[in-house]
């Protein structure tokens, strides 16, 4: 965990290590660094702020730093406190599961009412003005299969950016994907033949094939020192190109809204449209994981359709 928490001293190693053992189970559970280097962020932020040792920490305490302005120096959002009360309160599950605490001082506290925002999703149209404006340079190139494989997947960033050879498998005419996803979860898609295309295109600018490539090595190298691509690298592109096509400005996770949209409006039902993104409500349950393995997309064309390609 990068940084040591700022209040710990050698007598309070003990808390440390549960921390860490915390934040190791978290990965483990949710199969996403970026929810753990969130999730310690925040803890780091808190213990910090607070001074004092988990079994020091009131109920108040929690409450002024969850309320409480952060580095931005603006005051929180609803969806921003319940963040931080989440993880601090799944923190205290931990040690109370490991018999470290007997309580948790996040359970006084009344979690404020989120109201969340619309969720944007590009239509098809809007999906073809943006790869008009990618270049065919390499790098473009690259961006280019890395935004054809969001739409048609609808996997999650990191799921996508952490695809690597061995996650791509050639069986007669179809190409599948393996993929772990939220919560562990894994799976095997069907990869829509367009984003494959793309893929192809981009290694062979590069000198790969994918045939030939490692298990392990990356879809996505950085063409800068050949290791894969980071996501604030992406989002930096994904921006520019955002602007230069004249549509609103966006985060990668837009990519998972227009993958649904897109499927909506080419004729899926809700249900399918939430067994193909994994929703919790549907994809809890094992039957709807053993429908999906391996399942053929008969949807990918008409999204093609939609955008033009």
């Amino acid at each position: 965990m990068p940084g040591a928490i700022a209040y710990l001293d050698e007598s309070a190693a003990g808390w440390e290590r549960s921390l860490y053992a915390f934040l190791a189970e978290k990965e483990r559970w949710s199969g996403s660094l970026r929810t753990v280097q969130s999730y310690s962020r925040m803890l780091q932020h808190f213990f910090g702020r607070a001074g004092k040792t988990p079994d020091q920490v009131t109920s108040q305490d929690v409450f002024a730093w969850a309320y409480g302005t952060g580095l931005s120096g603006k005051a929180p959002g609803s969806i921003t406190i319940g963040a931080r009360v989440a993880c601090l309160s799944s923190f205290y599950r931990f040690l109370i599961r490991m018999k470290v605490v007997a309580s948790n001082p996040c359970d006084a506290l009344e979690r404020p009412k989120v109201t969340q925002g619309a969720a944007r999703g590009l239509s098809g149209e809007q999906i073809h003005r943006l790869l008009d404006v990618v270049p065919t340079t390499p790098v473009g190139l690259r961006d280019r299969a890395i935004i054809l494989t969001l739409t048609f997947t609808g996997r999650r960033r990191a799921e996508v950016l952490g695809m690597t050879a061995g996650s791509i498998e050639v069986e007669g005419a179809t190409v599948f994907y393996s993929y772990r996803g939220k919560g562990g979860k894994t799976g095997k898609r069907e990869l829509p033949r367009p984003a494959y295309d793309a893929m192809q295109t981009w290694l062979a600018c590069v000198g790969k094939d994918l045939r030939t490539m490692a298990a392990d090595e990356s879809l996505w190298p950085d063409t800068r020192n050949g290791r894969g691509i980071t996501s604030g690298t992406f989002y930096t592109n994904l921006r520019r190109y955002l602007n230069a096509a004249h549509l609103p400005a966006g985060g990668v996770h837009i990519f998972r809204h227009s993958a649904a949209k897109l499927r909506r409006d080419a004729g899926e039902s809700v249900e399918e449209v939430s067994r193909f993104l994994d929703h919790s409500s549907l994809a809890v349950t094992t039957t709807y994981l053993r429908r999906l393995e391996g399942q053929e997309d008969r949807s990918w064309a008409r999204v093609a359709e939609a955008i033009g390609i």
